[in-house]
């Protein structure tokens, strides 16, 4: 029975690939212009920046942001931050993470692509071959791409935060997101209520035709 659920999910997913772009609903360059434009008005005030973008997103996309500002934390690769889920879908999650006192870990391979955009401070890339002895810098209003299937080493060495927004097939990342639970934290209680917040949020997109 396992075998022929996983049978059927891997079908439709490689069935629907080609079409993924339709179910889109946010875009990487306005979600960068948006965090410029709000970087610009309240610069390291990072709660009005963050207020800033989730209103706004609230104005043009209002049955799909979560305007609850729940914070949970999150271990994931061997860094450990916080989190607040905006949106969160079967193609799709949009969220605020980072730490105020900086973080370092794996940065997964993922079914997805990844936009990490800065709102305050820097982040470190590493990825081993070409150019593998400096880092990549992710200063305060850039944005790490991360396409599907590319893995790095990150690094947050202070107080960092971003806007961090995948578009692809977000199901399988919840794996990796939920990993360090079982292997090292045994936050069970956190785990849960991220299961909650994201469970209920890919739910009530999917009632209202959001895949």
């Amino acid at each position: 029975m396992l075998g022929i659920v996983i049978a059927a999910i891997s079908s439709t997913m490689y069935l629907l690939e080609s079409h993924l772009e339709k179910f889109y609903i946010f875009t990487p360059s306005n979600l960068h212009q948006l965090s410029l434009e709000a970087i610009s008005l309240h610069g390291n005030d990072t709660a009005s920046v963050v207020s800033h973008i989730v209103s706004s997103l609230s104005s043009t996309h209002p049955a799909y942001v979560n305007l609850d500002e729940e914070w949970v934390f999150n271990n994931a690769g061997g860094a450990m931050g916080a989190m607040y889920i905006i949106h969160a879908s079967i193609t799709e999650y949009l969220i605020i993470f980072g730490s105020a006192v900086g973080t370092e870990g794996h940065s997964g391979r993922h079914t997805a692509d990844d936009y990490f955009i800065i709102l305050r401070g820097e982040e470190l890339a590493y990825t081993p071959g070409k150019g593998m002895y400096e880092p990549e810098r992710y200063p305060q209003g850039t944005v790490n791409h991360m396409k599907r299937g590319v893995v790095k080493q990150y690094r947050m060495e202070t107080t960092c935060f971003a806007l961090e927004y995948a578009r692809g097939w977000i199901p399988p990342m919840l794996f990796f997101g939920y990993a360090d639970t079982f292997s090292s934290t045994l936050d069970f209680p956190t785990l849960w209520r991220t299961t909650w917040i994201t469970g209920k949020q890919m739910l009530g997109n999917l009632a209202i035709g959001k895949l």
